[in-house]
C-alpha cells in the first residue's frame, strides 16, 4: 500500500459514514469522511492521495457525477462505488466510467477491505507521478496568460531580460510575474520549478 494513503469515504447517511470511518480506522487504514461529492470537491486542492469510496446515490453529485467531475479535473485516484438492491445497472456505468470495482450493500467488511486493498496497492508509483501531475497542471491553469507566459520563458532558460524583450514588458515586470509564478506553482526555487515542469509534461522529454 502507498505510504500516508487515505481511504475518503463519500456517502449523505451519517450512521454509514461512522461505521466505515470505524472500520477503516480499527483496519489501520487512514480515513477521511465527506457528507456529499460536493463537499469531497471542495477539498480537491489539498487532496490526499489513496482512493476513493463514494455512494452511487446521493444528493447533488452523486457517484457518477463525481466520476465526470473528477475526469475533467484530472484527477486519477481509484473509485469504488458502493450500490444498493437494483442499482447493478449504474455500477456498470460507474465502471465504464473508470471505477475499480463496486461493492453492494450490505456488504461483508472483509469483502469490502479486500477492494479498498486491491484499489490502494492499484495507486503506484505511477498513479501517484499522474496525481502529482494533476495537481501542477492545475496550478498552472490558474496562471494568468502573463503569467504563463512568463513561466514558460523560465522553463525555457532565458533570462529576465530575454523574456522582458520577447514579450515587450519590463524587467521589473518580469520579476513581478516571476515571483508570482513562484508563489502560485509552491515553487521555492527555479529548479524546483523546471523539475514541476517536467513532471507535467510542459517540457518535452528528450
Amino acid at each position: 500500500m502507498v505510504a500516508n494513503a487515505v481511504v475518503h469515504v463519500i456517502d449523505d447517511d451519517e450512521s454509514v459514514r461512522h461505521a466505515l470511518a470505524f472500520l477503516l480506522a480499527t483496519s489501520g487504514i487512514p480515513v477521511r469522511v465527506h457528507e456529499s461529492g460536493d463537499a469531497f470537491l471542495e477539498t480537491v486542492d489539498g487532496l490526499q492521495p489513496g482512493c476513493i469510496l463514494t455512494d452511487i446515490r446521493m444528493p447533488g453529485i452523486d457517484g457518477l457525477a463525481l466520476q465526470r467531475r473528477l475526469a475533467e479535473l484530472g484527477i486519477n485516484l481509484p473509485v469504488i462505488v458502493m450500490t444498493g438492491h437494483g442499482d447493478v445497472p449504474m455500477a456498470v456505468e460507474a465502471m465504464k466510467w473508470g471505477a475499480v470495482d463496486f461493492i453492494e450493500k450490505p456488504f461483508d467488511d472483509a469483502v469490502l477491505l479486500k477492494a479498498i486493498q486491491t484499489a490502494l496497492d492499484r495507486y503506484s508509483e505511477q498513479g501517484q507521478r499522474e496525481y502529482e501531475a494533476a495537481q501542477i497542471t492545475a496550478k498552472v491553469n490558474g496562471l494568468s496568460i502573463r503569467e504563463r507566459q512568463v513561466l514558460d520563458g523560465l522553463i525555457a532558460g532565458r533570462a529576465n531580460k530575454t523574456i522582458a524583450h520577447d514579450l515587450e514588458i519590463s524587467p521589473r515586470t518580469v520579476e513581478i510575474h516571476r515571483a508570482n509564478v513562484m508563489t502560485k506553482m509552491g515553487a521555492g526555487s527555479l529548479s524546483e520549478l523546471v523539475r514541476m515542469a517536467l513532471l507535467a509534461g510542459l517540457i518535452p522529454p528528450k
